[in-house]
């Protein structure tokens, strides 16, 4: 473990990332983008074209470049692909599962008087595949039906510490990419990366996290103790 600027007092909400950091992580994010690569490329858009390598963000981007010739052609766009991107996630999360310490973790903070969230870039309907009752655990989950800018933009997180009423001063973000440390960042919450997804401690440091844990559960440990 690695702490580098976090006072335990300091944090009364954590918000979570969800697939990699709470659950097993098994969509397969390079398919998926090549998929959509494909997609774009049947729809006269070079990807040379395109900013990120982020598969959403390549939606929106082939959007307004398709969107400059016809608006419905865009919309046309935007819905094969989004259904495609559904029917992976979806596919994906009905192989998935929790990590076995999570539902322990969730119902464990609010009794350190620790409000909790939970973000995802995921849709809702393979979130509720994975873990069904979640909101029996978490009073509040942020799916990407519920923004309109996904993280790293910052509205994922402040729209969850708006619905828990707290403030991103005392807020720690835990995620297992580093676009959740970015994420935090962007929203002025403390930043925790978890080695339980595809990136590695380095990563997380090169992105400016506060913190690096092995696995999520962990910080219950460290709150407990401060």
């Amino acid at each position: 473990m690695a702490v580098l600027k976090i006072n335990p007092s300091d944090i009364n909400t954590i918000i979570f990332d969800f697939d990699g950091t709470l659950a097993h992580l098994n969509i397969d994010f390079q398919k998926m983008r090549d998929v959509i690569v494909s997609l774009i490329l049947s729809y006269g858009v070079s990807g040379d074209r395109l900013r990120s390598n982020f598969v959403l963000e390549m939606l929106d981007e082939t959007a307004d470049i398709i969107s400059r010739r016809s608006r419905r052609e865009a919309g046309a766009f935007l819905d094969e692909a989004n259904d495609i991107i559904e029917k992976m996630e979806t596919k994906a999360a009905a192989r998935g599962a929790l990590f076995d310490d999570t539902k322990p973790l969730l119902r464990s903070l609010p009794l350190k008087n620790i409000s909790v969230g939970i973000i995802t870039r995921n849709c809702a309907k393979a979130v509720k595949i994975v873990f069904p009752d979640i909101l029996s655990y978490c009073p509040v989950v942020i799916c990407r039906d519920d923004v309109n800018k996904v993280k790293p933009h910052p509205e994922h997180i402040s729209l969850a510490l708006a619905r828990l009423g707290s403030a991103p001063e005392k807020a720690l973000m835990i995620g297992d990419h580093p676009i959740d440390i970015t994420t935090g960042r962007n929203a002025r919450t403390l930043t925790c990366g978890v080695l339980t997804g595809r990136s590695q401690k380095d990563d997380f440091i090169a992105a400016g996290a506060d913190m690096v844990l092995a696995n999520a559960a962990e910080i219950l440990k460290l709150v407990t103790s401060g």
